[in-house]
């Protein structure tokens, strides 16, 4: 029978012994284990001497003896040799120091698991039954897997002390399978989630019981919860240990405020990580089939917030046929920019399309030009969220011209 361990190696004495290839890859994990590793061995291997030059660690030019795993708490065997991996083996055993046994068909006292890591869950497989690596890895890699997704219950079960955290994770256009992996497992992590009215909300059906969600999101004309307030919420449930995940819709750094919370928690001494999403003024536009750069086409992008007033980038950039002009928030004030747009000599003709509801069963694409633009979106009774791209690029067929995209009303 075997009992697996979680063993801190931080700080204790290794033995390495053997030079070879299996011997630098164990390097490599007992470094990472912050172990104070000793190699014995007559010779080693370049991957090997790599590793012992960069880290400076002491190298005995020698074939072992029983007195090198004196001062061990772990010693590992690879030798290439299995007559003297077992005496190494039996040198330990009598010392009664663990010893991994890397030669074939054998095993000492202790074998290294198959790991599979996500945030501080470390998950082992080892075989019960003789040595069965590749079974092993292969049960690893599955439940890695899982672990990525956070399909698994890594959220933390015993009463919270200290100082928690914050993770701003970028949620990207709405679907779930649109986020990335790392916000997944966040998700799974999470004591507290404070979420927008955009982006994945479906995923909080997933959340454990037990969790704290609180809705933040605001909409045109609507902010139930102030900017402010909701720098204090991730602060104060930080504070009192929770592992708070502020889940915003795109990418927390575009157009999300989510610079404003990072300082708030650095400026309280809150540890704050941010996490990357598919940004909707690239995201939505892809799915209606418009790329927001085109080789001959548009070979630069600005994006813009729409509530704001029309500033002199702006107009040279929807002046300018070769860049892409991507519109977030600008429904209401679509009227606006159009007409500044006009007035500065932007051509009637400049193709427009608006996006709603981008990667949603309910999306619907508007085509127009930007002389019938406003025209055409009150027509169409265009709605929030929407995603407004101006320039040439969002000319219908300019990637399927034999037929249009389904979903678009074409003006």
């Amino acid at each position: 029978m075997t009992t697996m361990l979680g063993v801190s190696l931080a700080g204790r004495r290794v033995v390495l012994i053997g030079g070879g290839s299996v011997a630098a890859r164990r390097l490599r994990r007992f470094l990472a284990d912050g172990a104070d590793v000793r190699i014995v061995a007559p010779e080693l291997g370049d991957e090997l001497r790599e590793l012992v030059a960069a880290h400076d660690l002491a190298w005995t030019p020698r074939r072992a003896k029983a007195s090198d795993v004196s001062d061990a708490w772990l010693v590992h065997t690879a030798t290439g040799d299995a007559r003297v991996d077992a005496d190494v083996a039996g040198w330990c055993e009598r010392r009664r120091i663990l010893c991994v046994n890397a030669s074939d068909g054998a095993h000492g006292s202790a074998r290294l698991a198959a790991e599979a890591r996500a945030g501080d869950v470390i998950v082992g497989v080892v075989s019960d039954a003789g040595v069965d690596p590749r079974r092993a890895a292969g049960v690893r890699d599955a439940v890695a897997g899982l672990l990525r997704d956070g399909t698994l219950p890594l959220r933390r079960r015993r009463n919270r002390t200290g100082t928690g955290r914050v993770d701003l994770v970028g949620g990207g256009p709405g679907p779930a399978d649109l986020m990335t992996v790392r916000g997944r497992r966040l998700l799974a992590e999470a004591d507290v989630v404070v979420h927008d009215r955009l982006g994945p909300i479906d995923v909080l059906g997933e959340l454990e019981p037990g969790v704290t969600v609180i809705d933040v999101g605001k909409s045109p004309g609507r902010q139930p919860v102030p900017q402010q307030e909701i720098n204090e919420l991730l602060v104060a449930h930080a504070r009192a240990g929770s592992r708070v995940v502020r889940l915003k819709g795109g990418d927390p750094f575009v157009y999300g405020r989510g610079g404003e919370e990072v300082a708030a928690c650095l400026a309280a001494g809150i540890p704050v990580e941010v996490v990357p999403g598919l940004t909707s003024a690239v995201s939505v536009p892809q799915s209606a089939g418009i790329p927001v750069t085109h080789r001959g086409t548009a070979a630069s992008l600005h994006i813009v917030n729409g509530q704001a007033e029309t500033a002199p980038a702006t107009l040279a950039a929807l002046a300018d046929e070769t860049v892409t002009t991507v519109v977030l928030m600008g429904v209401a004030g679509l009227p606006r920019l159009v007409a500044a747009a006009l007035d500065a000599g932007v051509p009637g003709t400049r193709p427009v399309a608006i996006v709603e509801r981008g990667h949603t069963p309910e999306q619907r694409t508007t085509r127009t030009t930007l002389d019938r633009a406003v025209a055409d979106a009150s027509a169409a009774r265009v709605g929030n969220p929407a995603v407004i791209v101006i320039g040439e690029v969002a000319r219908a067929g300019l990637l399927l011209p034999e037929r249009e995209r389904a979903g678009d009303a074409t003006r």
